[in-house]
């Protein structure tokens, strides 16, 4: 029987190096009470902000501090309560974290409000009496652009303090589907019995018994009607509290506000959903292609995940996924592939699937940590893409932090989005020229046609949902499972047109975690669409570090020193144009013709 190990069981090498931001749970207990104890220090200066440019820095820089060490504390715990969700000492540690983080969010949320007194000519004469001030110019700019949307002292000391509670519905949501969540074990057709996990499903969907793989969908489906209510209620108090949210800082709508955080126009939300729209005959083709492959007379929701080959892929350890994934970054430039081969060695990635641990992949870290990469790798194709994927959040963050200051090396999510696909398609590029194995260049084309059905396609149809969702919201219309049902079935119906849709998948919004965290998911599909369009131009460059490997990694290294939209600016292109999108589907029909001339 396959199981999924406990903790205990994997090697160390195969874990994330925490003990390099803590070496012990006792030294970060020792340290939350420090850090605990100098909140009250950035309290001092409430009523002071503007009290002289002297002042000013001097808050800017204990506020820098303090927040630097909250940030480390709650990384720790985070990534450790990450580990297993079951452990309930972890769960505690991390909403020690997260209680002291709301703490000190509340604690300086009077600085905004007090600097939107001063006006753009009161900033320069700052200054001019104080020249390191000018290193905080983006933090300023960004600060009187939010003033129409900053209430008072006391408003927003009392938003910041709500943090945690406003947070529930995405923690209760993450701890039953993570934690409190089993699902079936199923028997596959050479008699192996397989627990169902999070993170398992979607590869046990590319099985090549089509009666297994409906077994699978319908029984892991069948355990979220179980719970089908409380997910339901979740994503409703989800939603409205994005609404009114949103409407306590004057905005007309919740995507407006999500929007306008990073200073990115709604139009281009709105460019995206309507350019893919026009081109949806293109999923529809690689809908039909996956028919004609599994010789089906209707493609059914069991089959979306199946290769075009109509088997599954081979298996891809990680070792050899790391090699891989370092060589096709060549294009990058020296030090940039280097960094990250480095990292791969100094336990950047927690890579194993363990009993509880939380489904999915992220990256993490701070300023002050290396980057921290969780993995449920499953030896396949899909899983050393998303490593890729990982490890371009890892380097952008390594290469924003070695360039630019604290206060502006976090980056958007715009942006972020664009350095993991560019990793993704490098990646592609690579294997398709150098591998001489037609099996596995026919499924590395495979999957990363799936990837652009996932991240363009599919992260479109889910912004299209999450608009509809916050829409029925503020016109205050009801928000029931079977209204989520209908719409997000809808939705489905049009976009994968040759696919039937039934009762099972229009219940997939529930195993959705992006929902819960407001107007994120579009920048999936912009990402893509500008990370091909970098690729393309590195890869013209025909030389190692060229001029356009350049610009990108002056794009990364910006980090937060810029608005997202300038950014990618600097990469040479115009996301509020739908030029990117289109050249994205142009390259996604491209690879449709190279796979069927290759079947």
């Amino acid at each position: 029987m396959s199981t999924v190990p406990e903790r205990s069981e994997l090697a160390d090498e195969h874990t994330w190096a925490l003990e390099s931001i803590f070496e012990s749970d006792e030294a970060w207990a020792d340290h939350f009470e420090t850090v605990s104890g100098r909140i009250e220090e950035l309290t001092a200066y409430e009523g002071r902000v503007t009290e002289s440019s002297e002042t000013l820095l001097e808050l800017l820089e204990l506020r820098e501090e303090i927040m630097r060490e909250v940030s480390q504390l709650g990384v720790y715990a985070n990534l450790r309560a990450s580990e297993d969700t079951r452990d309930q000492e972890y769960q505690a540690l991390s909403g020690k974290a997260q209680a002291l983080s709301s703490e000190a969010s509340s604690a300086v949320s009077y600085i905004e409000p007090e600097l939107q007194e001063l006006t753009e000519a009161d900033i320069e004469e700052y200054v001019d009496e104080v020249p390191e001030l000018a290193a905080y110019d983006q933090f300023f700019d960004d600060v009187l652009r939010a003033k129409p949307h900053t209430r008072s002292a006391e408003v927003e000391e009392l938003l910041a303090e709500l943090g945690e509670v406003t947070s529930s519905p995405s923690d209760i949501y993450s701890m039953l589907a993570n934690a409190d969540m089993t699902f079936p074990t199923v028997e596959d057709p050479d008699g192996e019995e397989i627990e169902i996990s999070q993170g398992n499903f979607t590869k046990l969907l590319k099985h090549e018994d089509r009666s297994f793989r409906k077994q699978v969908h319908e029984q892991y489906y069948d355990e979220w009607e179980n719970v089908r209510n409380t997910v339901g209620t979740s994503l409703k108090k989800q939603i409205r509290k994005d609404v009114k949210v949103a409407r306590a800082r004057n905005y007309e709508t919740a995507r407006e506000a999500a929007l306008d955080g990073p200073n990115v126009p709604t139009e281009v939300y709105d460019t995206l959903v309507d350019t893919v729209h026009e081109n949806l005959d293109l999923l529809h083709r690689h809908a039909e292609l996956k028919g004609d492959a599994l010789g089906v007379d209707e493609l059914q929701p069991w089959d979306l995940y199946m290769s075009l080959t109509g088997e599954e892929g081979p298996d891809i350890e990680y070792e050899q996924a790391k090699d891989w994934i370092v060589e096709a970054v060549e294009p990058l430039g020296d030090a940039y592939q280097q960094r990250m081969a480095e990292g791969l060695e100094s336990r950047w990635v927690d890579v194993y699937e363990n009993r509880g641990k939380r489904s999915g992949a992220f990256s993490s870290g701070t300023y002050d940590t290396q980057p921290f990469i969780l993995m449920n790798y499953q030896d396949d194709i899909a899983s050393m893409f998303t490593l890729a994927h990982e490890l371009g959040h890892s380097m952008h963050s390594e290469l924003a932090q070695e360039a630019q200051p604290w206060h502006d090396a976090g980056y958007e999510i715009f942006v972020a989005e664009v350095a993991s696909t560019v990793n993704e398609t490098l990646l592609t590029h690579h294997l398709l020229e150098t591998v001489d194995d037609d099996e596995l260049r026919l499924h590395v084309l495979d999957e990363y046609l799936e990837r652009f059905r996932s991240t363009l396609f599919r992260q479109t149809m889910f912004a299209e949902f999450e608009q509809q969702i916050h829409e029925r919201a503020e016109n205050d219309e009801p928000l029931t499972p079977d209204v989520f049902d209908e719409l997000y079935g809808d939705l489905k119906g049009a976009y994968y047109e040759p696919a039937a849709v039934d009762d099972h998948i229009q219940r997939e919004w529930q195993r959705i975690p992006h929902f819960y965290y407001n107007f994120y998911v579009y920048q999936y599909a912009t990402g893509i669409s500008a990370a091909v369009a970098i690729v393309e131009g590195i890869l013209e460059d025909g030389q190692t570090g060229g001029d356009g490997a350049a610009a990108y990694r002056e794009m990364l290294r910006a980090g937060g020193s810029v608005y997202p939209i300038e950014a990618l600016d600097i990469a040479g292109l115009d996301m509020t144009s739908p030029d990117p999108i289109e050249s994205a589907l142009s390259v996604y029909g491209d690879y449709l013709d190279r796979v069927d001339e290759l079947r």
